[in-house]
């Protein structure tokens, strides 16, 4: 059972979002053709990748990247439809669609696609050292497709960015761990055995932020664990998940390796989608070049993208930029200020970083220098003050099943 509101913390009262969400749960109110055309319609906003050609990459994190990456498309008559970029541990995955500039609808021709698959080989390749890993891959529009923020975590996954991660107590968790030490924010993992019910018990408690949840049960399922019973739970700023859980194969987690392990991807799954920086919202009329031109201004004025997150919807383009200075800390609102100033009135800066300043294992590539401790202090004290999630997991799915029962049946992840 899921207690859930809209994202402002009210009641649903969008009949087309609620029915919406009846459809894709439960296949009996569907139609024969599957969700309705006009529920779809309603909600103004389709999934990406549909139509569109979609590029995946994954590489070092470093100033520019993303408007290197860009530009290179503009100059290859590809027009941006979507994208979406995270960064974690120095690591970066990027997930761009992609339409033909000139004509529209998807890239076809394998002669051009291979062309700009090589360009962006390039782009990544110019400051990898020797062993660094690097990819990037085309993927034909397909219905079926991953759901686009699912695949961030598999490729950043399978780029490795979880081995560099440490839980609260500055390990990587697993089994006992260390208590999660009063009045800290960070994300403590502890894997216990109940062996009576032959389940492994993952607690994980952390920031509450949105899509904490998502974000969680897409690592459990990605690494082939099956998720019998849950609850979440949250209060103020921390929320704590409790899973009960055994692998596909119906084994528990035996080993303290497969703890660790799983206990890193965690942690690396919670922390991906951290926002470090000042939030930049865009809502503008959309043309070919748009993300290009942005990307390009922040680069020019020492600015470095964290996250980045952009949709088209037909004649308009929507979303969010968070922005850094090269030394991953807060751009000072001067800078912020000269940039929107350039870019226009399409993009509004949001002061307020969403999320803790970056600590040296977090997901920035940049540590900051010394000389800038004072400057770090200053911002961890004001995040204390106005440390609070927008959105709570607690007020979006909140359970009041607490301890669980034998009579509850599997729920499959």
């Amino acid at each position: 059972m899921f207690h859930v509101t809209d994202q402002r913390g009210d009641k649903l009262t969008d009949e087309s979002l609620i029915l919406y969400i009846q459809q894709v749960l439960c296949v009996s109110r569907r139609g024969r053709n599957g969700i309705a055309k006009e529920v779809k319609a309603s909600l103004g906003r389709e999934r990406p990748g549909q139509t569109d050609t979609a590029l995946e990459m994954t590489g070092t994190d470093r100033p520019g990247l993303l408007s290197e990456i860009c530009a290179v498309l503009v100059e290859l008559r590809c027009n941006i439809t979507a994208i979406v970029a995270w960064t974690h541990n120095t690591r970066a995955a990027c997930i761009v669609y992609v339409e033909d500039g000139l004509e529209g609808g998807p890239i076809m021709d394998p002669i051009r696609l291979g062309h700009v698959q090589e360009q962006l080989e390039n782009v990544l390749e110019a400051h990898h050292g020797k062993e660094e890993k690097r990819s990037v891959k085309l993927t034909a529009p397909a219905v079926g497709r991953t759901h686009t923020e699912r695949r961030l975590h598999q490729l950043m996954y399978s780029d490795g960015d979880y081995e560099r991660c440490r839980g609260c107590d500055g390990g990587g968790g697993g089994g006992g761990g260390a208590a999660h030490k009063k009045g800290c924010d960070g994300t403590h993992v502890m894997i216990e055995s109940c062996e009576e019910r032959g389940y492994s018990v993952v607690n994980v408690r952390s920031r509450d932020r949105p899509k904490l949840l998502f974000d969680t049960v897409c690592a459990l399922t990605d690494l082939q664990y099956v998720v019998f019973h849950a609850a979440v739970a949250s209060r103020g700023k921390l929320a704590n998940q409790e899973y009960f859980i055994r692998h596909k194969d119906g084994c528990t987690l035996d080993t303290e390796n497969e703890r660790h392990k799983l206990s890193l991807c965690l942690i690396a799954a919670i922390e991906r989608r951290i926002s470090h920086g000042v939030r930049l919202d865009l809502h503008s009329k959309n043309r070919i070049g748009l993300v290009s031109d942005i990307t390009r201004v922040f680069r020019e004025n020492g600015l470095s993208i964290s996250r980045i997150e952009v949709a088209t919807q037909g004649d308009k383009a929507y979303g969010s930029f968070y922005v850094t200075d090269a030394s991953g800390l807060n751009a000072s609102p001067t800078t912020v200020e000269l940039v929107t100033r350039e870019i226009g009135e399409s993009i509004i800066a949001v002061h307020k970083s969403p999320s803790r300043v970056p600590h040296d294992h977090g997901s920035s590539s940049r540590t900051a220098p010394k000389t800038n401790s004072a400057r770090v202090q200053q911002q961890q004290q004001q995040q204390r003050e106005e440390d609070r999630p927008r959105f709570s997991i607690g007020s979006l799915l909140w359970s009041q099943l607490g301890r669980f029962s034998s009579n509850f049946g599997p729920v499959r992840s």
